[in-house]
């Protein structure tokens, strides 16, 4: 008995060996559904209100096992497998406990200023729910995480003042996204290749499949010279999770700014995500690219963000201490500093590239490939196929989604914590 379970190309070639040896044994292999993706989907007409009705069920409980008097040997060590070296010295631990913990700590406490304070690198790592890595790897489950939403959204129902009108909005968002994570995963479930191929094949050959490893380099060690986008990447290195805004932005700049092919960046944020969810993870890593053809090419600033997300640059300053002397004017854009020349090219990168000019040049590159006039039929057949539909968010949230993926950039911070 297992899960059914979406997961990327190595995980389905197992699989398959796996269906082999049960065959080849007299086995039967039982899947259970999980989280809200179905399997063989022809439409996702009524996708939403069959996710509903899922997480509307009975939460299986836990059976009573007698223990087997087996010996299973002992577990093997990273370096016994020949792994290689994971520092993460702030990584969120596992458990049922801890998830227990997180959701009843985000539902009464932590939650309260989601929707507001969840793209700030500062607030967002207390106040996103942080239940992401325990849904990837199955300590609690999605039905038991909406049901305990739906909960305290009947509690507040009726309450009033400005704590229960913020509880109520912050709830509303992220009972959103929590549909959100299983729409993202439906997507590869239906077409896998999306994990290596342009999900718009318009864009195949638009960006050098081979990376230029200075780059790529510099963007995973945190050192491309821009301080808001490498504080994240070394804040991610440290403790394996990054609020969504930030994830979108570190890509962006990766695949824009740098102009690296989606693939290897993708890669490295996989093996840096504590929640690495593929179905997730290469949606988003082609939407935040602007290869699917069906989502507005958002081109992040990372000065512009570092100012906004990060105002009193208490996060910047954390993990770039290099830039101590940098007054707080120019700490987003120190090359404009007048001291400048004592940090750059010394304890401090110098700009690996001019992000106003390669944003430009992006720019102009991804809407070249949208003006051909074959574009839009091949879009509309990708809307149709993975695009959300109009209709309820959620019945018990009692409100509408009007919204239209076909050519909106939504903010979908829930989908990874």
């Amino acid at each position: 008995w297992s899960h059914e379970e979406t997961g990327n190309g190595w995980t389905y070639s197992r699989d398959l060996r796996v269906v082999a040896w049960c065959r080849a044994h007299g086995v039967a292999w039982h899947e259970l559904p999980n989280h809200g993706v179905k399997r063989r989907l022809k439409s996702r007409n009524g996708w939403a209100r069959n996710w509903d009705q899922l997480m509307r069920e009975a939460i299986t409980p836990v059976p009573s096992l007698k223990p087997l008097d087996l010996d299973v040997g002992t577990i093997p060590t990273g370096k016994e497998l020949e792994l290689g070296l994971d520092p993460c010295p702030d990584r969120q631990k596992g458990s049922r406990r801890s998830a227990i913990e997180l959701v009843e700590g985000f539902l009464n406490e932590r939650g309260e200023t989601y929707q507001s304070t969840m793209s700030s690198p500062v607030e967002g790592e207390s106040a996103c729910s942080r239940l992401s890595p325990h849904l990837a790897w199955g300590t609690i489950s999605m039905r038991e995480i909406t049901q305990a939403v739906w909960r305290r959204q009947r509690d507040l129902k009726g309450v009033r003042g400005f704590a229960a009108k913020s509880w109520r909005g912050s709830l509303s968002s992220f009972n959103s996204r929590l549909h959100w994570h299983c729409h993202f995963m439906q997507k590869l479930e239906d077409e896998p290749c999306i994990e290596f191929e342009n999900l718009h094949r318009a864009y195949d050959g638009i960006r050098p499949f081979a990376p230029d490893h200075q780059r790529l380099d510099a963007w995973t060690r945190g050192e491309t010279g821009l301080p808001f986008v490498d504080a994240c990447m070394r804040y991610l290195r440290a403790g394996g999770w990054l609020n969504f805004r930030m994830r979108a932005m570190v890509m962006a700049v990766a695949t824009y700014h740098l102009w690296l092919h989606w693939r290897e960046p993708g890669l490295e944020l996989a093996r840096l995500f504590t929640d690495y969810e593929p179905g997730i993870h290469w949606s988003q890593v082609q939407m935040q690219s602007g290869t699917t053809g069906i989502n507005t090419a958002r081109i992040y600033n990372p000065v512009k963000q570092g100012h906004d997300q990060d105002p009193e640059g208490i996060f910047t300053r954390r993990w770039l201490p290099e830039l101590a002397v940098i007054s707080d004017k120019f700490l987003q854009e120190p090359w404009k500093a007048e001291n400048a020349g004592a940090v750059l090219g010394k304890t401090y990168p110098e700009p690996i590239v001019n992000h106003m000019e390669a944003a430009q040049l992006a720019r102009e590159s991804i809407w070249a490939v949208r003006r051909d006039p074959e574009f839009s039929e091949e879009a509309r057949q990708i809307q149709n196929r993975h695009g959300s539909r109009k209709g309820r968010v959620s019945k018990v949230g009692r409100k509408s989604d009007k919204r239209n993926t076909g050519q909106l950039d939504l903010p979908l911070e829930e989908s990874q914590g």
